[in-house]
């Protein structure tokens, strides 16, 4: 088949870009260092001549909720207005768990307008919702450290390896369009605190983590929201096992 990616170079999209190629499929990579811009529609056109199916990896980070919005709802309205003329088959998009059970997160937000999108759009569609992963802990921190202290809020998930968010959505790329798919998570349920703790321990970085709230990801969040449902598909690889060897 001839798949495309969007958010071909993210953490996802070239590991799925990877899956792809390895399982002999003509991958195009979607994304502006390949001089296709979704914001402006750029190169779209062209890079999805005889294109079968798209599989939607994109990321945008920011704290304000209208940005989020606009970028996801320009994004995929571009995408998907390009899949029409293109004759696309099949539009996969990577979502995340939970993201109906909280309304002050911005990045959510943004990824609801993407989902409601997609689900109207002239694309036959598979809307994949994930868990976070489990570089999220160490991806967190990472934005929040300065000067050796680290932030982290006090999370209850069940987190899931890239690497088989990428095996999951190549799959269900080279198949048929299947509307709502059920949730997909890691093994093991696990603290968001602890993971952080465990990661930059294995990783040898030494930060003070300090649990606490934050705007961006707050007590709406706390509890089983972000949890998979109880007929979630389940990822095999364990976050030790990721530690281990964190492909």
């Amino acid at each position: 088949m001839r798949i495309a990616v969007a958010g071909a170079t993210g953490n996802i999209g070239a590991r799925t870009v990877a899956v792809l190629e390895q399982a002999g499929h003509d991958v195009v990579r979607i994304s502006r260092s390949y001089g296709i811009d979704l914001i402006s529609g750029k190169g779209l056109d062209v890079a999805l001549a005889g294109v079968d199916a798209v599989v939607d990896a994109t990321s945008y980070e920011t704290a304000d909720r209208d940005e989020a919005v606009a970028y996801f709802g320009a994004a995929t309205s571009n995408l998907l207005a390009a899949e029409g003329r293109a004759g696309v088959r099949h539009h996969v998009l990577l979502s995340i768990v939970g993201i109906d059970r909280v309304d002050g997160n911005a990045h959510y937000a943004g990824k609801r307008e993407q989902e409601r999108l997609v689900a109207e759009g002239p694309t036959p569609w598979t809307i994949v919702p994930f868990t976070q992963f489990h570089d999220f802990a160490a991806t967190l921190t990472s934005w929040t450290e300065h000067d050796g202290v680290a932030t982290v809020p006090p999370l209850l998930v069940q987190p899931i390896a890239p690497a088989d968010v990428a095996g999951i959505l190549a799959e269900i790329a080279t198949g048929a369009p299947q509307g709502h798919y059920r949730d997909v998570a890691g093994p093991e349920t696990q603290d968001l605190v602890d993971m952080a703790r465990r990661t930059h321990a294995a990783r040898g970085h030494e930060v003070k983590l300090v649990p606490t709230w934050s705007s961006l990801l707050g007590p709406e969040m706390a509890g089983d929201v972000l949890l998979p449902g109880k007929d979630a598909r389940i990822a095999p690889t364990t976050f030790d096992a990721w530690l281990a060897d964190p492909q």
